[in-house]
């Protein structure tokens, strides 16, 4: 394969792919802006992880830069003329969108169509890019399939990310991009974002701080171990988007296209509920919680629930690490990197 290109490489998932891809092989150019949204520092270390394997020092090439910035990104592409590209560049967070929607707006929707235009100019032969779970809003049916609507976001930031459905669906009906979305749930895991309840809970639970938990405990969340999301993506890098030539134009399926067009989910297809996520925290971590019950944010979803035998059949795989033992690595990692005896 000539170049990938990862944006959003000193992110969560973006610095775990990068160094899976590393071990593979494959040349690899990062992107990413390196913002304020969480610690520096954290991006900054998962970057220093990424040059510790060996084949960063002829395979790895990263630059700050942000894919607002389309001259950069212009100059970028011509240079590297990447034939696969990974787009995990986002404003990410549910709550954060409440306050500042010009930020998700900016990122999420003129950032990711820089991304688009690029692809078309530069013939990129596949795009995969991050959706969310939290695309399917006020749908109430379990387990989510993507053959169902998602045209009810019930935040700014779920409404960019179906928004990036549809402008990837335009652009691969339009120029015959393959473009792959995978909406991603509750992902979780060593090196992971601090605005995220794994991260929240563990340091108030060590710090003997009360904790939040909404909806008085009554939600569940289908938490995916970062491993398994990575190994998604990967198989997608390998595997582009291909049009369905028996596609039903009068009863659409939204997931699909006459164009070379995928929607997929990547979770774990194991809800828990939170209070029993808190639990397992606990006695990794080897003590009580303080938790401080609240009543529910209109912008959360109560339940996430992810059916992944559409994702399964396209590439042979699905989540398969229990949360158990994705907890205790995360654990282990948290206590190390924070230095907690």
């Amino acid at each position: 394969m000539k170049s990938i290109l990862i944006t959003g490489a000193a992110g969560f998932i973006g610095s775990a792919l990068v160094r899976k891809l590393l071990d593979k092989g494959e040349d690899i150019v990062g992107i990413d802006n390196l913002n304020n949204y969480y610690d520096k520092n954290l991006k900054k270390n998962r970057l220093k992880n990424i040059q510790n394997n060996p084949k960063s020092l002829t395979n790895w090439k990263f630059f700050e830069m942000d894919i607002i910035d389309n001259l950069s990104l212009d100059e970028l592409f011509k240079k590297f003329k990447p034939s696969v590209v990974v787009n995990l560049a986002a404003q990410a967070g549910v709550r954060f969108s409440l306050n500042k929607p010009e930020e998700y707006i900016q990122t999420n929707l003129v950032g990711f169509g820089n991304i688009l235009e690029q692809c078309k100019k530069n013939n990129v032969e596949n795009l995969i890019y991050a959706s969310s779970s939290s695309v399917y809003g006020l749908n109430q049916e379990k387990p989510y399939i993507e053959s169902q609507g998602v045209d009810h976001p019930i935040s700014i930031y779920a409404a960019t990310k179906k928004s990036n459905e549809l402008m990837a669906h335009a652009y691969s009906h339009l120029f015959n991009i393959p473009t792959t979305g995978l909406r991603f749930f509750t992902v979780y895991g060593p090196w992971g974002r601090p605005d995220m309840a794994p991260f929240i809970f563990a340091k108030s639970i060590l710090r003997e701080e009360p904790l939040k938990i909404y909806n008085f405990g009554n939600m569940k969340r289908d938490f995916t171990y970062i491993d398994d999301i990575v190994e998604g993506i990967m198989r997608c890098c390998y595997k582009p988007a291909t049009s369905l030539c028996d596609f039903n134009k009068q009863k659409p399926n939204p997931s699909v296209s006459s164009a070379p067009y995928r929607i997929f989910n990547i979770g774990n297809n194991k809800p828990i509920q939170i209070l029993e996520f808190v639990e397992i925290l606990e006695k990794y971590l080897g003590k009580k919680a303080i938790i401080n019950f609240e009543s529910f944010q209109n912008c959360e979803v109560k339940e996430t629930f992810a059916d992944t035998k559409s994702f399964n059949n396209w590439v042979g795989f699905s989540p398969e690490i229990p949360l158990e033992e994705g907890t205790y690595h995360f654990v282990k990692w948290y206590k190390n990197f924070f230095n907690y005896p």
